[in-house]
């Protein structure tokens, strides 16, 4: 990777950032809005239950 390419944002970060927060929402998350499912692991696509995976 050419540093030059990406000098504008080593120079926008160079002295930090403006303080700011994120935000994200789950598909899980969203799904159990959706459906009304106050489980969210009756919703999930792949759920990791103990026992479940025989070594």
């Amino acid at each position: 990777m050419d540093p030059v390419t990406n000098s504008w944002y080593a120079d926008l970060r160079r002295y930090g950032t403006v303080p700011h927060a994120g935000f994200g929402l789950g598909f899980e998350r969203l799904l159990m809005y959706i459906t009304g499912i106050e489980n969210i692991r009756d919703v999930q696509l792949c759920p990791r239950v103990p026992g479940n995976a025989k070594f």
